[in-house]
């Protein structure tokens, strides 16, 4: 019987993440579950920095970016005394289940200590890259696409107005997904991603063609697994001898107030992780599919996702 379950969010944040952490307090205690919030991820665990949370500990946090309980990077779950101190904290606090809010490395690690220690564990898949295989969309990831996307719309009106080529840097470093996303809303011409080898003479003799028949900008999105802009940008400009600006756009992708979407995903996801423990299921990952709620256990979600890469980026070059 479930009497007490942890929250806590691990690795990058995702816009989003607050109105998970709320759900599933204020869910778990309208089934009479006592919630403790877990700072600092894994890292809290192992060092016992828990807290009771309470209706009124989540109030107001539905539209902050960020977690409040904090995340952080935690190599000594890595190891064995790592985890095993974190398992005598679930033991000393009676824990009976985890909710691990995250992405493709927290589950990982969710699933070998759920295995490991008989601990179950559930997941909410929050990531701005999207990258949890067999789930559809995760928390966060609308979000950091339309923030990139405002972005791109404010440096498009510039590049017009100055005729000049902008290559434009945003996150990825091993997925493409915002990059693809942001340059097909946005128009661009250009997206290189780390999935696809891009071939850097031939967009910039598309450049020149291009310039040569009058037209006066261009923007280029890369993610940052595929190259820095600045980079990308000089040479370009020694290639084309065409004036070229570097933007990179950085974390703010994972910060601001969570779209409308990415928090309606979090309060789903949290109501169905509690739903999932109280049932006495465990080692799943909760996502969106086809427009629904769903799970996949965590072997399945921890692989690499494929994308449709090849159509994506062929419309974009349709539509250039």
């Amino acid at each position: 019987m479930i009497k007490r379950i942890a929250v806590l969010t691990t690795g990058g944040d995702a816009p989003g993440m607050n109105p998970a952490i709320r759900a599933v307090v204020r869910y778990g205690l309208a089934n009479k579950i006592e919630v403790m919030g877990v700072f600092r991820g894994w890292w809290g665990l192992i060092n016992e920095e828990l807290k009771v949370l309470e209706h009124r500990s989540v109030s107001g946090i539905i539209s902050q970016g960020g977690t409040i309980l904090k995340t952080a990077r935690c190599p000594e779950f890595e190891t064995k005394e790592g985890q095993e101190r974190a398992f005598n904290t679930v033991k000393k606090f009676a824990i009976d289940g985890l909710v691990v809010i995250g992405g493709n490395g927290s589950f990982t690690a969710a699933h070998l200590f759920g295995a490991k220690y008989n601990v179950p564990c559930v997941g909410i898949a929050a990531s701005i890259d999207n990258d949890i295989n067999g789930i559809d969309y995760t928390i966060g990831a609308d979000t950091a696409i339309n923030t990139a996307l405002a972005a791109i719309d404010n440096i498009r009106d510039t590049a017009t107005s100055m005729e000049r080529i902008f290559v434009v840097e945003v996150m990825g470093r091993k997925c493409g997904f915002i990059a693809l996303a942001v340059a097909l809303a946005g128009g661009c011409e250009e997206v290189f991603i780390p999935e696809k080898p891009f071939d850097l003479e031939e967009a910039c003799h598309n450049i020149v063609h291009g310039n040569l028949a009058g037209k006066i900008s261009w923007i280029i999105v890369v993610a940052e697994g595929a190259g820095h802009a600045e980079d990308i940008a000089k040479k370009i400009t020694e290639m084309t001898s065409l004036e070229t600006r570097s933007v990179t756009l950085g974390h703010i992708q994972r910060g601001g107030r969570p779209t409308a979407f990415s928090r309606d995903i979090a309060l789903n996801l949290g109501k169905a992780a509690v739903d999932c423990l109280l049932k006495g299921e465990k080692d799943k990952a909760f996502g969106i599919v086809n427009g629904h709620v769903a799970s996949v256990d965590f072997a399945t979600a921890i692989k690499k996702k494929e994308f449709n890469l090849e159509g994506i980026y062929s419309l974009i070059k349709t539509l250039t």
